[in-house]
């Protein structure tokens, strides 16, 4: 088996990262370390041939951006232009750069992330998501390559920085908001089960249903994509059933409005047919018809601190991992009706 830069960082009882400037021959790593960690390198029989490692003395000022699924997707939810907003801001104060991964299928966004890093196009990399058994972080993770995330790991939380909202709690709080409007045969839309955001806001809607004595529907729990197009097939698997909800917990307001739309389509009305709560506050919920119950989880802020985090692992490799959470709000409007 091949001699990795983690052996070579676990005999010498340092980080992997500083095996990574010791190649590199960075001056910020004492002599007394470099000799250390190069007698062991020798008494492993470790050669360094990973191109990316040049980094950590040549830097290309500029973050790589990789997207949970297809570029043309991604872009039909403001989520994303906006969360870019926030992370291009804090790059443009660091003059940093971005580079955008590109590709249809997650097969090919992995191998579009592999070349980014291999090619030594960027310092480090955000990922503007969390997944369940994600390939590329796991590619990450086994070069040693700097990133960190928008959302909550699925394994290792405390080691690997990420920012997130507490989507547990978010989603619990307007479960009970629409408890206390009387509402009991709540449903609840989310996106894809792999997504962390997805289990995180489905086991808040959970436990605030089980604490009220409320028994778990499976047959109101559905996932589709954060499109409005998902929320149109959402409503329509809702509708078919033999009882209807009469409220709904939206994880995305896109899947909210369409909701809405389809809704009015069929000639039933927001809230007076029934009540929706949505999240991210997009700037058309505040507009839309009516105007939308949601949680304001900060977008922008989600960005600018996580390109702060990663520029200061760039900077200082041995940074601590940081579990950055961004507050979120309520935003109580029209779309939810008490029951009498």
């Amino acid at each position: 088996m091949a001699i990795t830069i983690k052996d070579v960082a676990k005999a010498a009882n340092v980080t992997p990262s500083t095996v990574s400037r010791v190649i590199a021959d960075n001056p910020r790593i004492s002599n007394k370390t470099k000799r250390k960690v190069r007698q062991v390198m020798e008494e492993l029989g470790y050669q360094p041939n990973y191109k990316a490692r040049n980094l950590a003395s040549r830097t290309t000022q500029t973050i790589g951006l990789v997207m949970p699924n297809s570029t043309d997707q991604v872009f039909q939810n403001p989520f994303f232009p906006e969360v870019i907003r926030g992370i291009s801001k804090m790059a443009h104060m660091t003059e940093y750069a971005i580079q955008f991964s590109t590709g249809e299928t997650e097969e090919e966004i992995y191998d579009g992330v592999v070349r980014m890093v291999q090619s030594g196009r960027v310092d480090g990399v955000i990922l503007l998501y969390s997944r369940m058994n994600d390939k590329v972080r796991a590619f990450l993770e086994e070069k040693d390559f700097p990133y960190t995330m928008i959302g909550k790991p699925s394994y290792d939380v405390e080691k690997i920085s990420h920012v997130d909202n507490d989507n547990f709690s978010a989603a619990k709080e307007v479960t009970e908001y629409l408890l206390q409007l009387g509402h009991t045969k709540i449903g609840f839309v989310g996106g894809n089960t792999s997504l962390m955001v997805t289990l995180d806001r489905q086991q808040g809607y959970e436990t605030a249903l089980k604490e009220a004595g409320i028994p778990i529907c499976e047959e109101y729990i559905v996932h589709e994509d954060f499109l409005i197009e998902g929320g149109k097939q959402a409503i329509a698997e809702l509708l078919s059933l033999k009882e209807t909800p009469t409220a709904l917990v939206v994880v995305d307001d896109l899947m909210a409005f369409g909701i809405i739309n389809t809704l009015e389509e069929m000639g039933l009305r927001v809230p007076d047919d029934i009540s929706i709560v949505g999240f991210n506050n997009l700037l058309l919920s505040e507009i839309s018809q009516p105007p939308l119950t949601t949680v304001n989880i900060n977008i922008f802020d989600l960005g600018y601190h996580a390109a702060k985090n990663l520029i200061e692992i760039i900077n200082n490799p041995d940074e601590p991992a940081k579990r950055i959470i961004v507050p979120y709000q309520m935003t109580v409007r029209g779309s939810c009706k008490k029951l009498i």
